[in-house]
């Protein structure tokens, strides 16, 4: 049986069975089931993802035609500054945005619906300031490169995976606890981060903060198989991890009778989140809010409270890649990517923070 979720008038999210848009697929022993919807809305999110990135080949200052971009991506350009821009400054780009805001989202979804909190996001919980920190301190303290800037990255959110998961071992903490725990991480971390800035050299710390905004500036082939490594790797433990996923919707005692371990399940989807964090943060910087705001306007316009990851990582790829966009094309100069995932994030988290308090005033 597929579980969906529902939210209740008190903000809480519960869990049903089968939708009524639900169909199934049987392949061999195997039944497959999808919500129609769900199913329809996301091959359009995934076609969208296509136009969005044949879009950011040809927008700029040297202008691509769609003829022209055609002719570069099936090896025949006609120019070379055509292929110049399109494979050697563009294309590269666009692939991290969308892999980094696929990745981002799909780390949120998970998040949320393992700590039932739909304000868990790993920019809110602690991880990103956790890759931050790391990042940093190979940075500034160690003297590392931006290479091993981004390994720092990829440490910090794994310590503070590690930190999460020995409290949870310990403490039993769970829900809003956990969320609280991970926020007061995240500021512990901020604040270190905070004092490494202040104690390092001028124009080593101006390089750091502009990273610390987070920015898809310079962008190569490396940070696309970077990104493309990473999600390839988590991709299967997602997948496998699916009947876990559902079975931990149901609760904890209702999992173990499904035959479900749901500590191990919880902590290697715990895991595979923080890995999708820490190698977002360190081929973008710490990209705010596309993690919170992603998998709700996936549950919105898919009409499924328990919408997958797959929908979610669309919708984060198209809010990354178009705030790229804007954030490169639409100010006199350009401007880091994360100053408008900030401004629209905190737009966003002010409008769920007043839909979720009245909601709780019904």
């Amino acid at each position: 049986m597929t579980v969906a979720e529902q939210t209740r008038p008190g903000g809480r999210w519960t869990r049903t069975g089968v939708t009524p848009t639900d169909r199934a697929v049987t392949i061999g022993r195997y039944t497959v089931r999808f919500d129609r919807r769900a199913t329809l809305v996301t091959a359009i999110l995934l076609a969208l993802v296509v136009v969005l990135v044949a879009v950011s080949l040809m927008v700029g200052e040297y202008q691509v035609g769609p003829g022209a971009l055609w002719d570069v991506l099936t090896g025949t350009p006609q120019r070379r500054l055509d292929r110049f821009f399109v494979m050697d400054r563009r294309l590269p780009r666009a692939l991290v945005a969308v892999g980094v805001g696929g990745g981002l989202a799909a780390a949120g979804a998970i998040f949320q619906r393992l700590y039932n909190n739909p304000l868990a996001s790993p920019d809110i919980i602690g991880f990103t300031s956790g890759a931050s920190f790391g990042a940093v301190f190979v940075l500034l303290v160690l003297g590392g490169s931006l290479t091993f800037g981004a390994i720092g990255a990829a440490v910090g959110a794994l310590t503070t995976f590690a930190i999460i998961g020995v409290l949870t071992v310990l403490g039993g903490l769970r829900g809003t606890r956990l969320v609280l725990v991970g926020i007061a991480l995240g500021a512990l971390a901020t604040s270190a981060t905070s004092y490494v800035l202040s104690q390092a050299y001028l124009p080593s710390a101006a390089v750091a903060n502009t990273w610390l905004i987070g920015s898809l500036s310079g962008r190569g082939w490396g940070h696309v198989a970077a990104v493309a490594i990473g999600i390839a790797l988590v991709t299967p433990v997602i997948v496998l991890s699916n009947r876990a996923f559902h079975a931990l919707d149901l609760g904890d005692t209702v999992a173990m009778t499904l035959g479900v371990r749901s500590g191990r399940a919880r902590m290697a989807l715990m895991l595979a989140a923080t890995i999708l964090v820490g190698l977002s943060v360190a081929a973008a910087g710490p990209i705010s809010f596309i993690a919170l705001a992603a998998p709700h306007l996936a549950r919105g316009i898919t009409r499924t409270p328990g919408a997958g990851i797959l929908p979610a990582a669309c919708v984060g790829a198209l809010l990354l890649g178009v705030s790229d966009l804007v954030a490169e094309h639409a100010f006199p100069a350009p401007v880091p990517v994360g100053v408008i995932t900030v401004s629209i994030g905190g737009v966003f988290l002010i409008w769920l923070l007043v839909r979720e308090g009245l909601r709780h005033r019904v």
